[in-house]
């Protein structure tokens, strides 16, 4: 009897299993906010450092007959703009994907936790991958909302034949404001967006995390806080680039819509279309090599910033067994 009454008091004082404290660091509020700052300074730095890359892409997507790959489409774009040219709409992509970055990672980690709660312990840890995957579509839902307004005005910058659009942001912005109805400013590509980057990002976290699985299962199998930061951070880099590759070839299509969005010749044209148009094999395949690179790289480089900050700060590495 007094056995039963001492299980019922620790019962009562016991606290359910929460997701939070579940690991070696507490996700608090600084928590959270630091994964934001660490996911401004991953997309934001990697999207601009890469820029004449996607300057590349963009055009190989609009004007496929023109620009016929990586290495031609940019001695083509230097010749006729000048070397200046491949950095055109650093700004606008510096902003618009630090404000991606923000919510991406900093909501990710946020979701993950909600979901992981609501499906309780043992459902949380059996059912990973599904939490992997409501956790990053949901907060790619709100990254592109912060993100679409200055996607436009890059797509637009960049892909606009010379001397026919203001190459300067705030120029761009305001010709763009200016003519609301005529560029669909600020969220007339939030659709196609989200057809590219929640897909995208659903792909980006989850071959993330499951990679890390496999790594430390089947590669590294000794207790992941055995191994040097260097190690870790190796293992962070290896994973992003596989999991890039990956994503790239899943939001390819959308990606070539957002860019035939920004053709002036496609002005007030339904997705349908431009589909039709410019054909479902080019919305598949056009640019699909200089992105793959361009993904691959910049996925590892992403979550190795965004580690390589956790560890600084004493948060560890992302993902494990």
């Amino acid at each position: 009897m007094f056995g039963s009454r001492k299980l019922i008091a620790a019962d009562a004082t016991s606290k359910p299993w929460d997701s939070r404290y579940a690991g070696a660091v507490p996700h608090d509020n600084g928590y959270y906010f630091k994964c934001m700052i660490a996911g401004v300074l991953s997309c934001g730095g990697t999207h601009t450092a890469i820029c004449p890359l996607d300057v590349v892409k963009c055009n190989m997507q609009t004007n496929p007959a023109k620009y016929k790959g990586l290495i031609p489409g940019l001695k083509t774009i230097v010749a006729e703009e000048g070397s200046m040219a491949v950095w055109k709409g650093w700004l606008p992509t510096a902003v618009g994907y630090s404000a991606q970055g923000f919510f991406k990672f900093g909501f990710y980690e946020i979701f993950k936790d909600v979901y992981s709660n609501l499906a309780g312990e043992k459902n949380a840890k059996e059912y990973k991958g599904l939490i992997w995957l409501s956790a990053s579509a949901s907060a790619e839902f709100f990254a592109d909302i912060a993100l679409c307004p200055m996607e436009m005005v890059k797509v637009k910058v960049q892909t606009s034949p010379a001397g026919t659009f203001p190459t300067a942001t705030g120029a761009a912005v305001a010709k763009m404001l200016a003519n609301k109805v005529e560029y669909r400013f600020p969220f007339g590509s939030l659709v196609p967006l989200w057809s590219r980057q929640i897909p995208y990002t659903m792909a980006k976290f989850y071959f993330f995390e499951k990679i890390v699985q496999l790594f430390y299962q089947h590669v590294f199998t000794k207790e992941k806080s055995e191994y040097s930061k260097i190690t870790q951070l190796s293992i962070t880099f290896a994973s992003g680039y596989l999991a890039g590759v990956v994503c790239a070839i899943v939001s390819h299509p959308a990606d070539t819509m957002v860019s035939q969005l920004g053709k002036a010749e496609n002005k007030g044209k339904g997705f349908g279309q431009i589909a039709s148009e410019f054909g479902v094999m080019n919305l598949c395949t056009r640019g699909l090599g200089t992105r793959i690179i361009m993904i691959g790289t910049l996925t590892g480089l992403q979550w190795w910033i965004y580690d390589s900050f956790k560890t600084a700060f004493g948060m560890g590495t992302t993902g494990g067994k």
